[in-house]
């Protein structure tokens, strides 16, 4: 048995943890793109406001989009929620209201993260450190999953985490997709200079380039590296995979109905995607349908299990496991 309130903080440790270790990938690869382009390929850092949704928030705070700025921003502003602090610290307060759901090791993981980011807070910034800090920051976030894996049972508890883990995952590679690989498609051309590299960056954001490699065995385009993020079964980041993993975790719930009809349109979907025909308008429009299907089933969710009819006080509220 499970209180809803329990089970709702659980599914939002899983999103704000993951949520972290995709922006520290994303602003990782991003800095390393900016390095290998020349001045002249024009690669500023608005899209990595634009993959986080954190755009209009950071205008409102800054009148120039500059390196330092944006890095700060992201990378050790706790005050909005686009930012890597402030996805850490919420998972960690997500992680301490349920603490005797987890394997001790994982309050640990997240804590120590937490304060080694605000220790650590001015080397994301430096250019000459910041790669470093942010590949600590991934694997501090991947060494969490592991001990989830390894020690937690997988129970109902487990599985509201993986829900939201890979709900956030899904929700994220969409992002990278509507604002990266929009840039390529604009161009219309597979011989645009910076094409091969700039596909690769897109890919590493979202730790994809070794397994695209090994499974496509071609070299990068558009289409194929669209292909391969939205409706691989195999790689763990592609939206497919993740909508698949969102339904064998609601599978060990009851009253999985709703939420599961949302995770079939949505790969329902996918079904029916043809990349080489996608413009960069076809794209857009494409991300946004995801978007909004991913959403719906997270707000499935929310209804079935998290906003629960209290008769007396949230702490009467069960769910059934």
């Amino acid at each position: 048995m499970l209180l809803s309130r329990v089970a709702e903080n659980i599914c939002w440790g899983g999103r704000y943890i993951e949520r972290a270790e995709a922006t520290a990938r994303l602003v990782a690869s991003h800095t390393e793109l900016y390095v290998d382009l020349p001045l002249s390929a024009g690669l500023g850092w608005t899209p990595l406001l634009a993959v986080t949704g954190t755009r209009e928030l950071f205008g409102r705070r800054h009148q120039l989009v500059t390196e330092d700025d944006v890095i700060g921003f992201l990378a050790t502003d706790p005050s909005h929620p686009g930012s890597i602090p402030a996805a850490v610290l919420a998972a960690r307060e997500n992680l301490r209201r349920t603490r005797d759901q987890f394997p001790r090791e994982a309050y640990e993981v997240v804590n120590g993260l937490a304060l080694w980011i605000t220790d650590h807070a001015p080397a994301a910034v430096h250019r000459r450190t910041r790669v470093a800090h942010l590949r600590q920051v991934i694997s501090r976030c991947q060494l969490l999953s592991g001990v989830l894996d390894d020690a937690m049972c997988h129970d109902a508890a487990h599985a509201f985490f993986e829900i939201g883990r890979f709900t956030e995952r899904a929700d994220m590679t969409t992002r990278v997709l509507d604002v990266e690989a929009e840039i390529l498609l604009r161009q219309h051309d597979d011989d645009a200079p910076y094409n091969d590299v700039t596909w690769m960056a897109a890919l590493d954001s979202l730790n994809a380039r070794q397994a695209f490699r090994r499974s496509r065995r071609v070299g990068v385009s558009g289409p194929e590296a669209i292909n391969f993020l939205l409706a691989d079964p195999q790689f763990p980041r592609s939206v497919e995979h993740c909508l698949t993993r969102v339904s064998r975790s609601l599978l060990e719930l009851p009253n999985e109905e709703a939420p599961m009809r949302a995770c079939a349109a949505v790969q329902e979907q996918l079904l029916e995607v043809d990349p080489a025909a996608l413009d960069a308008a076809g794209l857009h429009q494409l991300v946004d349908e995801l978007q909004t299907g991913i959403a719906h089933i997270h707000d499935e969710v929310a209804a079935t299990y998290f906003d629960v009819a209290t008769p007396a006080s949230e702490d009467t509220l069960v769910l059934a496991g």
